[in-house]
């Protein structure tokens, strides 16, 4: 077993706990796992999901990102940095949380990262909200790698801040990084907060579902799995210094996610229209061809395939009570 280890910050979220059990499954490394367990974090995500011996290879820190010290990550060749504050909606009400986590505490690991003796890479995880509306922009235009950044929020500000401390970092102090953008992620033990998790319970519980202005808002959609499978590749490739959009190709307006989870259920549903969020992006289009051409393109795991079986699970839970 390899004494180097891979640090995951965020590793009890949804998407950095998926990562961890990618690594566990695909790798030798041991895993440190940095999260100091907000709201957001559950260790049954990781534990439940791995056997005893995996158990052992893995160490969790209790502590902000904004705590970590370079002993913190002294045995590290890679950290992976998912923590983050990640509710545009909180941004919106209060600012702060989003620049101490997202700015402040991405500032904190790369000066930590700098004392690391032996780091392979630094792996920032972005969003492809940086770009910003794509439906300002005349046409159907896509965002690649090179896409000026344009955030809305002060949650994709923050996180569009993090990714130019991430390359100013490499160019002044040499910290070698990939960077990854990527869309909306979907999958199993995702934060009852977010989109999907909230449209099944509003309809199971028979109450009308909110919808920001006219629901029209268009989102790009991935499984959890096919996104930290493609960073664990990146991670472990010969790329260094390089930005990678990741995406599905899978598009769907707000209003016809609901419909369609509305229909799984086979529940009728009713809809409150509210007044749209501020600042709200109508719409995110990622173009990924410079990952698809270095890792090759693959078959993504679809939304309705996992939406179906999360509505046939409930249902078989709510005919069992």
């Amino acid at each position: 077993m390899s004494k180097k280890e891979i640090v995951v910050t965020g590793g009890f979220g949804f998407i950095g706990s998926r990562f961890v059990c990618s690594v566990l499954k695909h790798t030798d490394y041991n895993v440190k796992i940095i999260d100091k367990m907000t709201y957001a974090a559950d260790k049954g995500r990781v534990f439940d999901n791995i056997d005893d011996n995996d158990r052992r290879r893995i160490q969790h820190l209790n502590l902000d990102i904004c705590d970590v010290t370079p002993i913190n990550l002294r045995n590290a060749e890679y950290v992976v940095n998912f923590a983050a504050e990640s509710h545009v909606d909180n941004s919106i009400d209060d600012g702060e949380p989003f620049i101490k986590s997202n700015v402040m505490g991405v500032y904190n690991l790369l000066e930590c990262a700098k004392k690391i003796d032996g780091l392979k890479k630094f792996i920032q995880i972005s969003t492809d909200e940086v770009y910003g509306d794509m439906a300002d922009l005349r046409g159907r235009q896509s965002s690649d790698e090179s896409f000026k950044l344009r955030p809305s929020s002060y949650y994709s500000a923050s996180k569009a801040s993090a990714d130019l401390l991430v390359e100013s970092a490499a160019r002044t102090f040499g910290i070698p990084y990939i960077i990854t953008r990527s869309c909306n992620n979907f999958g199993p033990d995702q934060d009852p907060e977010k989109l999907i998790p909230k449209i099944f319970d509003f309809i199971q519980r028979g109450k009308d579902v909110p919808i920001y202005g006219d629901g029209l808002q268009s989102r790009e959609w991935i499984h959890v799995d096919d996104n930290v499978n493609i960073i664990l590749e990146l991670l472990l490739s010969s790329a260094t210094n390089e930005i990678y959009n990741i995406g599905s190709g899978y598009n769907y307006k707000n209003l016809g996610l609901v419909q369609y989870i509305g229909e799984f259920l086979d529940t009728p549903v009713s809809y409150n229209f509210v007044e749209d969020r501020l600042g709200h992006d109508r719409a995110y289009r990622l173009n990924t061809k410079k990952v698809n051409a270095f890792l090759g393109e693959r078959t993504y795991q679809p939304l309705e395939r996992f939406l179906k079986d999360e509505a046939r699970r409930i249902k078989s839970n709510t005919y069992r009570g």
